[in-house]
This record gives structure tokens, C-alpha cells and sequence, in this order.
């Protein structure tokens, strides 16, 4: 198998001390998919139409929020508060003892047959295979194995109801996008805003870039801006874009662990954002402020990665 197994990020206990394991074992793969074939399991607690679990209501309030929280500058802070609580949601609903770990695709971008054969995409050990786009199939198919093979979505496209099994499409001419040199290039961007736009690509950018590239290259319903988070490769891959913004914050700490600017919305009228800007999680937690998620190993969040 072509690829190294998912890298993980450790969770710091009261004492600060991390856990001395780089990677997920087998045993640790295991436990994270059923943790969150678990949330699929459970009852939702958010009112949001057609929702059926726990793992539903993080798609539902992200269909719901997402245009208040892309190609603004709470984009980072926010979506690292979102994965703060679905993690939560796995260790405290769930049992989960881990950490969510993160999907470092460059591993995988050398060429498209070593993506075909990234871990993540093991029907047992990991997320289940998927469609190849091409001319001759165009649009997303059904997933047919590994672990979320058989759940049904309840959102689609552009956050529409819609049943309907786990859908992909990869898309090879993508892999270019997901580099090396790509995540050097936005980790050499010398203020935040220019970070994060680099970092989160069109429409701000001509060009694609590290976080839309790793969501159209799964295509399907990971492709889509509104319902991605149906496809659990959400995760991973969002973790990854936090892990290159931790990456980039200790670069420079004294200047870059509380630096936050752009704009609040995507339509005027305009207002930057602050470091008193408030997250929004619906139901799912309580409200934060930007602040409180700046710093990883403080405020609401106490995690390393490794």
C-alpha cells in the first residue's frame, strides 16, 4: 500500500504532555470510523429538516452557516471551532479516546495511482473507495464500500434536501493543487490575510488552491461548498488546512498566534473582523469568540500536532 497511515494529532491532558505516537495504528483506525459511524446512530438534537443523528446536525448547521463562514476572515477560526466539536462529540457521545486526525494528501500527490491507493481510501481501514471521474463517467457515483457504504445523507448540492448514499468522483487533474510546494507557497505568505486566502482559493483567487483542490478532487458530495461535511473526508482534510494554519501561527508566534483580519461578510455593508468576533454553532455548542480558538494548547482547545 502506497502512502503512509493517517498522521494524528494528540490531544494534550491536564498535564501538557502529549502521547508518543505519530500515526494511527490499526486498533486507532478502527476506533475513529466507528466513533463516527457512532454520531450516525445517534438522535439528532438540532431542529433542521430531514435530520436523522448526531452526524447530520454538523452537516445541517454547516449547509445552514456556510455562506456567513467562507471567503470571510472567520473562515479559519471558525471551521477549527467546528472540528473542535465534532471531535467533542466523538469522545463525549461516543467513546472515542483519540484525537480527529488529519489527512496530509501531499503524501498521496505524487501521481493519481499513488492517491488511488492512499490509506484513506482502504475499504476496511479507511473510508472506502471511489469513482474515477472521466469523460465517459462524469458525475459522482455511489461509494459501494468501506464504513459509511450504506448511510444515507439527508442534504445535497448546494444544501438541498436530498436521500441519498455517500457520492464521489475523483478528479485527477486536481493533484497538481495538493503539493508540497503548494503548502509552501501559502505557508510563505507573510500576513493572514494573504494566508488565508491563499489557503482557501476561488472565488477570491483565479486560481484553485489547497482547500477547494482537496475537496473537488474527492468530487461528489465532498465537492460541494454547503453539504461537504456528509462526505467524512471532510474531516480529515479540514483538519489538514488547520494543521498548515498551526504551522504557519508558530512561524512567527509573537505576531501570528492573534492575527485575524478580513471581512465579517460576504456582502456589504463590510466590517473586519475582531478577535471579539463570536463563532456560531447553532445548537451544536456554545458560542466563542475568535480569541478563544487562536491558540491551540489554550482557550476553549488544547491540542499538538505532530
Amino acid at each position: 500500500m502506497v502512502g503512509s497511515p493517517f498522521p494524528f494529532k494528540f490531544l494534550l491532558p491536564n498535564s501538557t504532555i502529549p502521547r508518543h505516537r505519530r500515526t494511527l495504528l490499526t486498533d486507532e483506525k478502527l476506533e475513529y470510523l466507528r466513533a463516527v459511524q457512532c454520531l450516525q446512530r445517534l438522535p439528532p438534537i438540532t431542529a433542521f429538516t430531514e435530520v436523522k443523528s448526531r452526524f447530520d446536525d454538523f452537516q445541517a448547521v454547516h449547509v445552514n452557516l456556510t455562506d456567513r463562514v467562507h471567503l470571510v476572515g472567520q473562515f479559519l477560526p471558525w471551521h477549527r471551532w467546528f472540528l473542535g466539536v465534532f471531535e467533542s462529540a466523538l469522545r463525549k457521545e461516543c467513546g472515542y479516546e483519540g484525537a480527529n486526525p488529519y489527512w496530509d494528501w501531499t503524501k498521496d500527490s505524487k501521481n493519481f495511482q499513488t492517491f488511488l491507493e492512499s490509506p484513506v481510501f482502504h475499504p476496511t481501514l479507511g473510508f472506502g473507495s471511489s469513482a474515477i471521474a472521466s469523460p465517459a463517467v462524469p458525475n459522482p457515483l455511489t461509494v459501494e464500500d468501506g464504513p459509511f457504504a450504506s448511510y444515507n445523507l439527508s442534504y445535497g448540492p448546494n444544501g438541498v434536501i436530498s436521500n441519498h448514499r455517500l457520492m464521489r468522483a475523483l478528479n485527477s487533474t486536481l493533484l497538481p493543487y495538493l503539493s508540497a510546494a503548494m503548502v509552501r507557497n501559502t505557508t510563505m505568505q507573510p500576513t493572514y490575510e494573504l494566508f488565508r486566502t491563499e489557503l482557501e482559493g476561488r472565488p477570491v483567487t483565479p486560481l484553485i488552491k489547497i482547500h477547494d483542490a482537496g475537496h473537488r478532487i474527492i468530487g461528489g458530495d465532498m465537492a460541494d461548498t454547503y453539504s461537504s461535511p456528509g462526505d467524512p473526508l471532510f474531516y480529515l482534510h479540514h483538519t489538514n488546512l488547520d494543521r498548515i494554519w498551526d504551522f504557519w501561527q508558530r512561524v512567527d508566534p509573537q505576531q501570528r498566534m492573534y492575527e485575524i483580519s478580513g471581512r465579517s461578510t460576504v456582502d456589504p455593508p463590510y466590517e473586519d473582523v475582531t478577535l471579539d468576533f463570536p463563532l456560531d454553532m447553532d445548537k451544536l455548542a456554545r458560542q466563542v469568540r475568535i480569541a478563544d480558538v487562536m491558540n491551540i494548547e489554550g482557550g476553549v482547545l488544547c491540542y499538538r500536532y505532530v
